[in-house]
């Protein structure tokens, strides 16, 4: 399968899994379970994830995914080209139902992302993007009857603001820190008037590469899969994404698949 191929694929699984998710979503039967690390698991997780891997079987390529994270390294060392999937990412701001969930899917080759698609199924937004054609947004988007071909000729390119009047930083909805109030303190002082953005699950990446936000700063625990779909759309927009620990771009399929801290900003 070719790049574009493997995109379309990858848009049609996220948009497929949404149709179910939107049921659950609506009918506000969740079905909520606690994992070891007390973060909670609903139905529409579990659903989720079996419709996207069905999808994505058909590309013969393995696949990492948040409900299946338990493969061993010794296999997936072997990876080159693999799928990273969230089935929702912000499950906790599916719970509280305020929209701000996605779903996430990446394509990872020789370690670094270059397709990522995020959707999210509550404020029908599309974000996509590929290392052939750069990022893009589509939104309205109708999940019971979506084209591809049309929603691949009529997305907007991001990014799309370029300059914000105002310093504006993204942060977690759900997961502050004390580091992270320290470092807007910092900007703060640097940049003198800034604003603020509180927003869920890797809509935060989406914002900084559509160009809402200049800076996304995470000091707190996320998981690959938490981040290689944004990942790849921000840097298709031209946004950097730096691994704190090592001043450079994050890595993928590493054995410890724990990110380190991290900034998103424009360039």
């Amino acid at each position: 399968m070719t790049i574009d191929e493997k995109l379309k694929l990858a848009i049609s699984a996220s948009l497929k899994a949404a149709i179910q998710i939107k049921k659950i979503y609506e009918s506000a039967e969740f079905d909520i379970e606690y994992k070891k690390d007390n973060s909670p698991l609903t139905k529409a997780d579990l659903v989720s994830n079996e419709i996207i891997k069905a999808e994505l079987k058909k590309s013969e390529l393995p696949i990492l995914s948040e409900e299946e994270k338990s493969i061993d390294f010794d296999i997936r060392k072997n990876w080159y080209e693999l799928w990273i999937v969230d089935p929702i990412d912000g499950t906790k701001e599916f719970i509280k139902r305020n929209g701000e969930f996605t779903v996430n899917i990446a394509l990872v080759r020789n370690k670094a992302p270059i397709i990522g698609v995020i959707y999210a199924p509550a404020l029908n937004t599309l974000y996509f993007s590929s290392v052939e054609i750069g990022s893009f947004k589509f939104e309205n988007l109708d999940v019971n009857k979506f084209n591809i071909n049309e929603i691949l000729n009529s997305a907007l390119k991001l990014p799309i603001v370029s300059v914000n009047k105002i310093y504006t930083i993204v942060v977690s909805r759900s997961h502050m820190s004390e580091e992270t109030d320290l470092y807007i303190k910092k900007i703060k002082k640097l940049k003198g008037e800034i604003k603020l953005i509180y927003s869920g699950s890797s809509l935060k990446m989406c914002l900084v590469a559509e160009g809402k936000a200049d800076v996304y700063p995470r000091f707190a625990p996320t998981m690959e899969w938490d981040t290689a779909a944004g990942q790849a759309i921000c840097e298709a927009a031209n946004s950097q994404f730096i691994d704190l620990s090592t001043n450079e771009r994050i890595t993928y399929n590493r054995k410890n698949l724990t990110n380190n801290w991290f900034i998103v900003k424009k360039t």
